[in-house]
This record gives C-alpha cells, structure tokens and sequence, in this order.
C-alpha cells in the first residue's frame, strides 16, 4: 500500500458537527487540509491545498515512514467586527503513512497559489526489472 489515510477521529468530528453544531462538536484537533494523491510514472504526487497559509509555517517532516504535514493560518489582528467566519485559522495537520516502495530520502516540496505540492520518486528496489533466464548448466544470479 502507498498511503494511506484513514482517520477515523476526522469521521467522528464531522458527525459530532453534523449532530450537535459545529459550536458543539470538538474543537481541540487541528483542521485538516484537503488532499489528492496520485502516481504518475515512476514519481507518486500529493497536493494539500493550503489557501492563505504563509510558506515559512508549512513544516513537513518524515520519520520513518509517516510524513507529517503541519501549517498555521494565523488569525487576523485588529479594530474591527467580524460579520462572518467560515475559513479555519489556527494549525493544519495531516499525517500519511507512506509505502516501503517510495524513496523518502529525495522527496521535493513546492508551495504556490495555495497548493503545497510534494513529490516522491518511486524507490529504485520497487521498480519492474528484467530477470535473464539461463538454460542448462549456465547460472545466472539475480541482483537486488
């Protein structure tokens, strides 16, 4: 498996919103960004979308293979009176469990227009190889 995404305190978030009002449902875990993966080639994409987070909050980390997306959308500061908030402020975070398969050590990251867009290359190991078959006494070794 290359990802995954499962989060089942997300799916108890929306039915508590759903259920009680968002003024009712729990607030103390971070908002969660938007995301779509895909392989591409011998290259696997993700994109979060991340509208009016500046570059210098996204923190990406990778340990093992669980990659940690977090991002801050701070608040607005000043004298005036809100008429109406529907955009989350405050930190974004989104965690995936990444496959064996993928290279962690050469992902890429680029953040514009609001899309934080990552790529990983497919691991060398992972990739389809050729196997030479011998006949006879003829032995042929098979590389890793």
């Amino acid at each position: 498996m290359l990802l995954r995404t499962t989060d089942p305190f997300r799916d108890l978030d929306r039915l508590a919103g759903q259920l009680l009002g968002p003024s009712l449902g729990t607030t103390n875990r971070p908002a969660v960004m938007p995301m779509d993966a895909w392989r591409e080639g011998d290259v696997f994409r993700i994109e979060f979308d991340l509208p009016g987070v500046a570059r210098e909050s996204i923190d990406l980390d990778v340990e093992r293979n669980v990659l940690t997306v977090r991002a801050e959308r701070v608040a607005r500061n000043g004298d005036w009176e809100m008429l109406a908030t529907e955009r989350p402020r405050g930190v974004f975070s989104r965690q995936l469990v990444l496959g064996d398969n993928l290279d962690l050590e050469r992902i890429e990251a680029h953040y514009e227009g609001g899309v934080l867009r990552l790529t990983i290359p497919v691991a060398e190991r992972a990739k389809p190889r050729r196997i030479e078959v011998s006949a006879g006494e003829e032995r042929t070794a098979i590389e890793a």
